[in-house]
């Protein structure tokens, strides 16, 4: 059995191939940043509906958030192979993920609007490292966790209009203390800050969260995007929960900054998937 996981901070999907159907399940996000090696694997231990024998996975593919360098790819194998105790374990970033479910096997940019934010610059065969991607305190910019810190900021300092404030509150039990511990206190911030941008899907017309897209998405476009030279030259692909739901709005901000779009998937593990079962000879 081939494993093939999507991991953002948030929820990771996983897509098996053995025989007939894909095995499809999801679990938390598993980001090494967050998770040690024994806490994955007490994820996994503690999930009594994966339908199979871990000891029938042979390979695993995994691709996520966080695993940009060597140590961080080491916590996420360590901690599979704790469970998947035959397999043979891949460690790549988002990143990389993003790329072969938007790019394929042609030159772009490929980037993430989901929990957090980054983008990267692929030729073809391999994502080049970049600045960007600096999290939920430094960067983020255009991503969950940034339209949740706009959001409750907005409401805790009397900015936010007095309707949606009202709806706000009610729906998430807002108070200065209640977020002051979920986010210097509670273990995960940077998921709860992003659960709070769920609020503007059903407000996307109001002109207040209008305005909070708009800005957050040029900023992203502005530091991310711009910053390389041949933007306007090549296809700006997009995957997550964001750039999805709010792809009006970012496109938009797009056609005016000439950022020409391509993909926008709110989830690339289908993408992702078939890209390494062709890589592997299991489909035409």
């Amino acid at each position: 059995m081939i494993l093939v996981a999507d991991s953002g901070s948030s929820k990771t999907d996983w897509m098996g191939y053995s025989s007939g159907e894909p095995v499809r399940f999801h679990t938390q996000g598993i980001n090494p940043y967050f998770l040690n090696a024994q806490d994955i694997f007490k994820l996994f231990s503690r999930k009594k509906d994966l339908g199979f024998n871990p000891e029938d996975v042979k390979e695993i593919y995994f691709f996520g958030a966080g695993c940009s360098s060597p140590d961080k790819h080491e916590v996420i194998s360590n901690g599979l192979s704790l469970f998947f105790t035959k397999a043979f374990i891949s460690v790549e970033h988002d990143l990389m993920g993003s790329a072969y479910a938007t790019c394929g096997e042609k030159e772009g940019l490929t980037c993430i609007l989901g929990t957090g934010s980054n983008i990267s610059y692929y030729d073809g065969v391999t994502v080049h490292s970049s600045k960007h991607g600096l999290g939920y305190v430094l960067g983020d910019e255009g991503a969950g966790t940034h339209l949740g810190k706009k959001l409750v900021t907005s409401y805790l300092y009397g900015h936010m209009p007095q309707e949606l404030g009202v709806l706000f509150a009610k729906e998430y039990n807002i108070d200065k203390e209640t977020v002051i511990t979920n986010v210097y206190q509670n273990p995960f911030p940077n998921t709860y800050l992003a659960s709070l941008s769920r609020f503007m899907v059903n407000h996307t017309d109001h002109p207040f969260i209008t305005q909070i897209l708009n800005e957050v998405f040029q900023e992203f476009v502005d530091t991310n995007i711009k910053d390389y030279s041949n933007y306007r030259s090549l296809d700006c692909h997009f995957v997550g929960s964001i750039a999805y739901y709010y792809q009006d709005i970012l496109r938009k901000v797009c056609e005016d900054s000439e950022v020409r779009v391509g993909k926008i998937l709110q989830k690339p593990i289908e993408g992702i998937y078939n890209f390494i079962l062709k890589k592997e000879g299991l489909l035409a």
